[in-house]
């Protein structure tokens, strides 16, 4: 098929010298995807979303789960990437941009054959300014394995969710929403990483990304670390509409993990004001969705971000979280925690994404195998 400029084209918005059926790079691992966080405050049920375009292999796909009770309903779909840019559709599930940066729609339409399975339809509204989260990059050896560009927000929620046979109405005053955007060059599975992935393995990984509203501010912080503590990526901002957004220093984390795992149960992140009074940003785990499990993010050994299936490829299913057992990959994954969160006397609430691998120093973790004693951490 001849290479001809496609509706996008029709815009100036173009970076660089090329149309925008491409990028500017030929790197396999390029990326666009995005991802949503819907979450009632009573900690019954956390709805995670999202969509990913991968131009250099051709492949677009989206995903949604639902953590209810011990249950996580997903769906996953995948077919080869068109020219219509605009159209965030695959299969069941489609994300409409109504407002740019203030108004989407999530939805994901039922399957005929199963009225039990996950279907919804959400609108999310934003309650606050997208943010910038800083440049992120990570190396193996000295290949440039990730650069990523991302933005953050904040908002609420209102529509319908169904599954296992119960309908959840999503209210404006119950429920909150965030959503992270991100693009640029991140690892797709399938690829041979040569000397470099075999001998230069990290030897430990930890990474906190935490987004949580209150009803007059919104609050990001982020923290990754290597084995020995040191801090590859940080941020603390403090985001009110109509104000410069206030940098809230140098995070630190304390952690209580769930005895016997690397599960949190609470957490404080110590912040400071820009006068350097001290602030602590509290969290209490309310439900949890680890990202191995349904959502498609690694070690998932059914099906990952980025992997061709063939044209409409559509995946239904139920996972039981009530066993850890069942899904040992999980806890080697990144998880997604809805929380509720305390600052300054203020409640608010978000996701505390977290992430713990191998050796940690300043968590006392001295390997892959090592979890939280009896007294947590």
């Amino acid at each position: 098929m001849p290479d001809r400029p496609i509706a996008l084209d029709e815009y100036p918005i173009h970076q660089v010298p090329l149309s925008l059926r491409h990028v500017a790079t030929g790197d396999r691992n390029a990326y666009d995807r995005c991802i949503f966080h819907v979450m009632d405050h009573a900690g019954r049920a956390l709805l995670i979303a999202g969509l990913g375009v991968y131009p250099n292999t051709g492949v677009i796909d989206a995903y949604a789960t639902l953590r209810l009770g011990d249950r996580l309903h997903a769906v996953r779909a995948s077919d080869a990437l068109t020219d219509d840019r605009m159209a965030l559709t695959v299969g069941p599930l489609t994300i409409t941009v109504e407002e740019p940066l203030a108004r989407l729609r999530l939805r994901c339409a039922a399957d005929p054959d199963d009225p039990d399975g996950l279907a919804c339809d959400v609108t999310w509204n934003a309650a606050f300014p997208a943010t910038w989260e800083p440049h992120h990059t990570q190396y193996r050896g000295d290949r440039l394995t990730l650069e990523g560009r991302r933005f953050v927000q904040a908002g609420t929620c209102t529509g319908r969710i169904r599954a296992g046979g119960e309908e959840l109405i999503v209210t404006a005053g119950e429920w909150t929403g965030t959503r992270d955007r991100s693009w640029g060059v991140r690892p797709i599975p399938g690829e041979d990483a040569g000397r470099a992935g075999a001998e230069l393995r990290p030897e430990g990984f930890h990474w906190v990304w935490c987004p949580v509203r209150f009803d007059d501010r919104f609050v990001m912080v982020i923290v990754q670390e290597d084995a020995d503590g040191h801090r590859t990526l940080n941020e603390a901002l403090l985001v009110r509409n109509g104000t410069r957004d206030l940098q809230l220093g140098w995070p630190h984390t304390d952690i209580r993990y769930r005895p016997g795992t690397r599960h949190p149960e609470t957490a404080v992140i110590h912040l400071t004001d820009p006068a350097r009074h001290p602030l602590d940003l509290t969290a209490e785990i309310l439900t949890s969705s680890p990202l191995a499990v349904g959502a498609g993010y690694p070690p998932a050994d059914d099906w990952q971000h980025g992997t061709w299936r063939g044209r409409g490829w559509t995946d239904r299913r139920s996972y039981d979280l009530s066993d850890p057992a069942a899904h040992p990959l999980a806890a080697y994954g990144v998880t997604d925690h809805a929380a509720r969160f305390t600052l300054d006397g203020r409640v608010g609430y978000g996701i505390f994404e977290h992430g713990s691998f191998g050796r940690h120093d300043p968590s006392g973790f001295t390997g892959h195998g090592d979890v939280a004693g009896e007294a947590g951490r």
